[in-house]
């Protein structure tokens, strides 16, 4: 038997410019803002967690690399993802 998550209730207070683009949206396919924001986070999420592997990846083959031009490539990058540019 399927177990269903819980939903737990939370108060969330958007800037005005977000909410009207979250409304938009939902009005756009037809659904609620709850369920659009609830996708949005789900979203965001995600791409926090690929951002967080990728960044352990390129940790990862900083340390078992052994050509120089690749190491500084790698700890470029790592420090673009840190940084920013």
């Amino acid at each position: 038997m399927p177990t269903v998550e819980r939903s737990v209730r939370q108060s969330v207070s958007l800037p005005a410019r977000v909410a009207r683009r979250v409304k938009s949206l939902a009005q756009t396919s037809k659904t609620s803002t709850s369920r659009v924001i609830v996708a949005l986070i789900e979203t965001g999420l995600d791409a926090k967690e690929q951002e967080r592997k990728r960044f352990l990846d390129l940790a990862d083959r900083l340390t078992r690399s052994s050509d120089p031009k690749e190491q500084e490539r790698l700890k470029a990058e790592l420090a673009r993802m840190t940084f920013g540019e």
